[in-house]
């Protein structure tokens, strides 16, 4: 019986110390204008709305991490990737919300 690999979940402080050794690229899967709002600095912007795979910019031999509000649109984007055949399957488990949670700082208006 075959099974879909599982996401990889990472934590807040795992991805504060991807971003801050240059280890990570951080995608941010929500709305415009939410990323817009508040966003984690450094990260990009790719709607989950709008979201291709194959569009995602060249991380340049860095871990891509996929980021959400909550966790369960990025692990989404991770679905989409894994029927692409593309290998991303990281995430910030617990997205914005989680980061926040931790005492890490944000960006935005």
């Amino acid at each position: 019986m075959f099974s879909a690999p599982k996401t990889k979940d990472l934590t807040p402080a795992q991805v504060k110390a991807g971003l801050d050794a240059q280890e990570i690229l951080l995608i941010d899967v929500r709305e415009p204008d939410e990323f817009a709002a508040e966003q984690i600095a450094g990260a990009l912007n790719v709607p989950l709305s709008t979201f291709n795979p194959a569009a995602l910019p060249d991380a340049a031999g860095k871990t891509i991490v996929l980021q959400c509000a909550g966790g369960k649109r990025s692990a989404m984007a991770v679905d989409k990737c894994r029927k692409a055949n593309q290998a991303i399957e990281t995430h910030l488990d617990g997205g914005l919300a989680a980061w926040k949670a931790a005492g890490l700082p944000t960006v935005g208006r």
